[in-house]
């Protein structure tokens, strides 16, 4: 691969590295945006390695956030709040293959030889136009390689979760993974088990929604034993292999992905501690009906009645399971369009004026309610509050 004299670099980010550069502190572009850039895909987020420390970059730029101090990274704000990371030169003191302890003062080749892989290794100098690749990156993104710098069984030691991170570069870049890469991936399998939760479900969600392949993400869990380790609810190879055609979707949210991937999604996600709110979309998923009974305009009032919210998420699901479009698709946007009442706060009448029109209050309220959705469901005009109070006093 022919490295660019120059490649794109925003403004705001060159200015950072120049006010770096003029107070005597070395400064490259890092990471996986000059990756990105020299694979075709122009970025706009770039990270900063520099010489400087984190207290002499914050005492540099007036507007700077700790947004990792300990780790040795500073973001530092442009004019239009954005935040860009500037890193100091570092290497590992130690590591227990979840946390690394950090030493500065070294040099940008020492820097990038702690990093996980060699197409992450590649330095840009903003202002000179410098490439810097120690570890033969540039020659991994020409050959579609994902290789780990220096020795693979010490880099998966330092910290596990680059066992995942392996898998999603793999699945997303397309990139096969060099033979001793993925043997130590898999020998290092069972270190995984250490990582917190919150660590191993951000990675599951950034591969959901990066992968080029449903199917090629799914198999590298599986056989690098990282499923075995936190996801065994996932589909086999002969499971996915009966998949629709298109495994690329469109739609990449990671709770309806999870949902469509695994056996036992709540929990899977409740294990990985997603937030309440998306396990309960979880729940729902689970729980259906994941379709309307049938074609008419009721039934399909009923149906967005009775899963609430979670008809979209049924909907993406119903797409990624079949590789068709939701039958009902018309139906139900035609439904949302009129405003019809699908739910108690949809409805005319309140707990409270069923309270004063005599029904006792308690648990029999909110079955009045309910049975006054499910008439109003069926037929919208019964919406009218005199028309709701005469059928509630009927039913209690």
């Amino acid at each position: 691969m022919e490295l660019p004299l120059r490649i794109p670099i925003p403004e705001e980010v060159t200015a950072i590295a120049r006010r770096l550069e003029e107070a005597g502190h070395e400064t490259w572009c890092v990471g996986g945006a000059v990756r990105d850039t020299l694979l075709g895909d122009e970025q706009k987020d770039f990270d900063l390695a520099t010489s400087a420390t984190p207290e002499q970059v914050q005492a540099l730029f007036r507007r700077t956030v700790a947004v990792g101090v300990k780790y040795g990274t500073v973001g530092v704000l442009d004019n239009d709040r954005v935040l860009h990371e500037v890193t100091t030169f570092r290497h590992d003191v130690r590591t227990d293959g979840r946390h690394a302890e950090v030493a500065y003062g070294v040099s940008l080749d020492e820097d990038l030889a702690r990093r996980d892989f060699t197409v992450n290794a590649i330095a840009y100098h903003p202002l000179r136009g410098e490439w810097r690749d120690p570890f033969g990156g540039v020659d991994d993104l020409e050959r579609r390689r994902l290789r780990a710098v220096g020795d693979p069984s010490a880099r998966f030691r330092e910290d596990y979760l680059r066992v995942l991170r392996a898998l999603r570069f793999t699945a997303r870049l397309d990139f096969a993974i060099e033979p001793e890469t993925w043997e130590a991936a898999r020998a290092a399998a069972p270190g995984l088990e250490q990582l917190s939760a919150e660590r191993v479900r951000d990675e599951w969600f950034k591969g959901l929604r990066t992968t080029r392949s449903i199917r090629r993400l799914l198999s590298l869990w599986q056989k690098s034993g990282a499923a075995a380790v936190w996801i065994p609810q996932l589909w086999s190879a002969e499971e996915v292999e009966a998949w629709p055609g298109d495994d690329a979707p469109a739609h990449r949210d990671p709770i309806v992905l999870t949902a469509l991937c695994c056996h036992e999604p709540v929990a899977v996600l409740s294990r990985l501690r997603v937030s309440n709110a998306e396990l309960a979309r979880t729940v729902a998923l689970v729980a259906g009906p994941t379709e309307p009974a049938g074609i008419s305009t009721r039934d399909v009032r009923r149906w967005l009645a009775a899963v609430d919210g979670a008809a979209d998420d049924f909907a993406a699901l119903w797409q990624l399971r079949s590789g068709l479009s939701f039958p009902w698709a018309a139906e139900v946007a035609a439904v949302r369009a009129a405003g019809v009442p699908l739910r108690r706060g949809d409805l005319a009448v309140s707990g409270q004026d069923l309270i004063a029109a005599g029904i006792p209050a308690g648990p029999a309220v909110g079955q009045v309610l309910e049975r006054l959705l499910a008439l109003v469901v069926d037929d919208p005009t019964l919406n009218e509050r005199a028309a709701l109070v005469a059928r509630a006093k009927e039913i209690v």
